[in-house]
């Protein structure tokens, strides 16, 4: 299985897996990985590792955005298997450990399985292990405030909403934001392109999770990598503002 691995700037790939996406970084032979895609995306992951050059053994951790299971599919296997480190936002620390789960439930997807894209989704998410339990043993709060010591430097910055503990993360040097699904630039529910939110149900709160969106348009940023979706060349805050826009 090839990965579709895209390279967006020195040390920066973006990665698309099975309608969700991570991002590798990378600085000489050392990676840093943000999110993991489903649990059956594992050997798409471990191919992106291989096309830039490394190995699972080579990621110095694994960060999160949050803690569905399209984005930790692999964490703890990383964790398990190669002691990688799995770090996330302390409030995101007992979702990761499935201590509860916010994310959308069956009588959500009912109540939607009238809009385009939603049978097609829901297959796929049965056919990739959307819905198996998949918790992170022994997950981490991040080790520090501001930038991490991890290949990239990225900097966690909370946006709440689509979960409690949901971060981006800020690359400031490189003008890049990690979005996570707190921006997406589309979704195989979607019929839009560019930015958007995704659909309400998807949000554990909505109300927060566009008020999230004036703190991701305020980094200083000229490229979205986001969970769903490509690569956003352009004005992170005019893309934040487009989809709060698109939102209302």
């Amino acid at each position: 299985m090839r990965a579709d691995v895209r390279q967006v700037a020195d040390g920066t790939y973006l990665v698309h897996g099975s309608n969700t996406n991570w991002v590798i970084l990378k600085e000489g032979d050392a990676l840093t990985l943000i999110d993991t895609g489903y649990p059956g995306d594992r050997q798409l992951v471990l191919d992106s590792l291989a096309q830039v050059g490394g190995s699972p053994e080579a990621v110095a951790a694994v960060l999160i955005t949050h803690a569905h299971n399209d984005h930790i599919g692999s964490a703890e296997y990383l964790r398990s298997t190669h002691g990688t480190p799995v770090y996330l936002h302390p409030a995101e620390v007992p979702h990761a450990r499935r201590d509860f789960l916010q994310q959308a439930h069956v009588g959500d997807v009912v109540r939607n399985i009238w809009r385009p894209g939603i049978v097609p989704w829901t297959v796929h998410v049965l056919r990739v292990g959307g819905l198996q339990h998949n918790p992170v043993a022994l997950p981490q709060p991040f080790p520090a405030d501001g930038p991490l010591d991890l290949p990239g430097r990225p900097v966690p910055v909370l946006t709440p909403g689509h979960t409690d503990g949901h971060c981006v993360f800020h690359l400031p040097e490189a003008g890049i934001v990690i979005s996570g699904d707190a921006l997406a630039t589309g979704h195989a529910t979607s019929r839009l392109k560019g930015p958007q939110m995704l659909l309400d149900f998807f949000h554990h709160e909505r109300e927060q999770a566009l008020a999230s969106l004036e703190l991701i348009g305020a980094l200083d940023g000229d490229t979205l990598l986001p969970g769903h979706g490509p690569v956003h060349r352009g004005s992170v805050r005019a893309a934040a503002e487009q989809a709060r826009q698109r939102a209302a």
